[in-house]
């Protein structure tokens, strides 16, 4: 490793890449070519340097014979498993640079994820949720005729407990980012935290919002775990449905983990649909661990019948790359064939650049379809965080 390197100067290059991309002009639809060689530069600086500092990588990476004098391709970069940050602590960060650790919601008497943050690494992980959200979420770069410009006149409304009450969620923080960074006409919470540290939901107060969006016709951003939405639509009186605005959109974020009735994703999207009043290409699936810095989206349809009937394929940002691995082999999986997802991303500057989860995906050029947990996975709720 280049020993000049210093850690603070390489996140802010990786800042860098990721807003450099965001400003890139485009026209509606076009988004700028990733640029290949300064991902892999960056992704093998960060193997570096989380080689250096990470007791674990460093383990790993020499037991397979993948250090950093041998790596020259992100691909050979050694992936972390996910449950790692379970059992060790997965930074490069001395303890008194952690000021904020994200958990994911783990099973009862387990231990936890922990992802930990500085100033510099949390600077980096928003900068890049906001940039692929504003993408994804907010029509940005995009020609349509089905709302208004981003963020300016929508409404948002959370599901999801706010920040203050659920300080280890990555998810909570997430929305606190997304509330505070764009200029939202308003921006509601429903969502809490018990005094048993499980997040409940004022449906009472959801729906008067959205009556008073509908009421008003003025187009809403509901945000929301899969089993938030759930409970959202049992209180529902059985005859009664809302009809939001145009431009309105749903972001579910997944998982149920036991806090409600389990539903295929396509029932639940078709629901949601269904009972708010909103084309089926409104309603979009986020994915997203506590153990990553990026987010991938399946993204707003395009206007039309054409873009309603797409493929949406769930996609991470331009700095971050998937594989799908065989778990019979080792091997990247063909595409559309089934594998494991693994995902090399710049944004996790400050723990492990590679990690291998244990969801199984196909891979469509640079999107993937989620076909669920492997066998024997634990199930994944880092999104769902109740403490």
């Amino acid at each position: 490793m280049n020993k000049t390197i210093e850690p603070a100067a390489l996140f802010e290059r990786v800042r860098h890449f990721v807003r450099e991309w965001t400003n890139t002009a485009r026209g509606p639809g076009v988004r700028p070519a990733p640029d290949e060689a300064a991902f892999n530069q960056l992704a093998l600086e960060l193997f570096a340097l989380q080689y250096e500092h990470s007791q674990v990588l460093r383990r790993l990476s020499d037991a397979r014979g993948l250090t950093p004098a041998r790596v020259r391709h992100w691909r050979q970069i050694p992936a972390l498993p996910a449950r790692a940050f379970k059992d060790f602590e997965i930074t490069i960060l001395p303890p008194g640079e952690r000021t904020l650790a994200f958990h994911s919601s783990g099973t009862t008497g387990q231990q936890p994820s922990r992802h930990f943050h500085s100033p510099e690494t949390l600077r980096l992980y928003e900068t890049s949720l906001l940039a692929w959200f504003q993408e994804q979420m907010l029509d940005a770069g995009r020609a349509s005729d089905n709302g208004p410009a981003p963020a300016q006149g929508l409404r948002l409304l959370s599901l999801v407990p706010p920040a203050a009450a659920a300080t280890h969620s990555s998810l909570a923080h997430m929305v606190e980012t997304v509330r505070r960074a764009f200029p939202w006409r308003a921006a509601d919470c429903c969502g809490s935290v018990d005094a048993g540290g499980a997040w409940t939901l004022d449906t009472e107060r959801a729906f008067a919002t959205l009556e008073a969006c509908q009421r008003e016709g003025q187009p809403v951003a509901l945000l929301g775990t899969a089993f938030g939405f759930v409970h959202l639509l049992d209180a529902l009186a059985q005859d009664r449905r809302f009809s939001l605005a145009p431009g309105s959109r749903v972001m579910e974020t997944g998982g149920y983990k036991g806090r409600s009735r389990s539903l295929p994703k396509a029932e639940l999207h078709a629901w949601i649909s269904n009972r708010l009043g909103l084309p089926p290409g409104r309603v979009v699936t986020e994915y997203g661990m506590c153990e990553l810095s990026s987010q991938a989206y399946d993204a707003l349809a395009q206007p039309g019948a054409a873009g309603q009937n797409a493929p949406r394929w769930l996609r991470f940002p331009p700095w971050a790359r998937i594989q799908a691995i065989s778990p019979e082999t080792g091997a990247e999986a063909a595409e559309g064939e089934p594998g494991l997802l693994r995902i090399f991303d710049l944004a996790n500057a400050g723990s492990s650049v590679g990690l291998q989860t244990e969801d199984l995906v196909r891979r469509h050029g640079d999107g993937f379809e989620l076909l669920g947990r492997a066998l024997r996975a634990e199930p994944r709720g880092c999104s769902l965080m109740a403490a």
